[in-house]
C-alpha cells in the first residue's frame, strides 16, 4: 500500500492525536496534514444533527488535491428529556466519494453547565470556569472533567476515528 495522504480538518491537538494514534495502531504508513476549516455551523452546536454536519463539513473542506482522506471531528451538545448531553460526531470524506460518519460517547452534562449553555455560551469556556482551568478543550476536554480523567477528550475522538476508519477499511475491498 502507498503512503495514504490524509487530512485533519483542525488545528486542535486533541483532535490531530487521535487521528494520528488510530492510524499508528492501524500501522498504516501516512502522511498528515491539519488543515483549519470552518464548521459551517454554530460555534456551539446544539443538536446531533448541527455537530453531525459540523463533522461532515470539515471534512468535506479539508479533502484536498493528492488526499485520500480527510477527516472531520466536532464536539457538541444537545438536549434529551429537559437535560444537556455532550456528544460528538466525526466524518471522514475520501477522495472516491464515499462520506462516512459516526457517533461518539454521550454523557450528561451538569445543570449549571446545561443552563449556560442553554443561555448562549460555548462549553470551552464554560468548562475552563468550571473546573478552573485554561484550554481543556486542547487536551482533556469536557469528558475528562466529567469523568474524573478517565477518558479524556483524544482518546474520545480516537473511538470516533476508529468507527470511522473500521467502515473505511470495510468499504475499501
Amino acid at each position: 500500500m502507498n503512503r495514504l495522504q490524509v487530512a485533519v480538518a483542525s488545528k486542535n491537538a486533541a483532535k490531530i492525536k487521535a487521528v494520528e494514534a488510530v492510524l499508528e495502531e492501524l500501522e498504516f504508513d501516512f502522511a498528515l496534514a491539519s488543515v483549519e476549516t470552518d464548521s459551517g455551523v454554530a460555534a456551539q452546536p446544539l443538536s446531533q444533527i448541527e455537530t453531525r454536519r459540523g463533522a461532515i463539513n470539515r471534512a468535506q473542506q479539508a479533502l484536498g488535491e493528492g488526499m485520500d482522506f480527510a477527516i472531520g471531528l466536532e464536539g457538541g451538545v444537545y438536549e434529551l428529556e429537559e437535560t444537556m448531553y455532550l456528544c460528538n460526531w466525526g466524518a471522514l470524506a475520501a477522495a472516491n466519494g464515499q462520506l462516512l460518519t459516526a457517533g461518539g460517547a454521550q454523557i450528561r452534562l451538569p445543570e449549571e453547565i446545561g443552563r449556560q449553555l442553554k443561555n448562549g455560551m460555548e462549553l470551552g469556556p464554560v468548562m475552563d470556569r468550571y473546573a478552573n482551568e485554561t484550554g481543556i478543550r486542547h487536551h482533556k476536554g469536557a469528558v475528562g472533567i466529567l469523568t474524573a480523567g478517565l477518558v479524556n477528550r483524544n482518546e474520545m475522538f480516537e473511538h470516533v476515528v476508529k468507527l470511522l476508519m473500521g467502515q473505511y477499511l470495510r468499504h475499501s475491498d
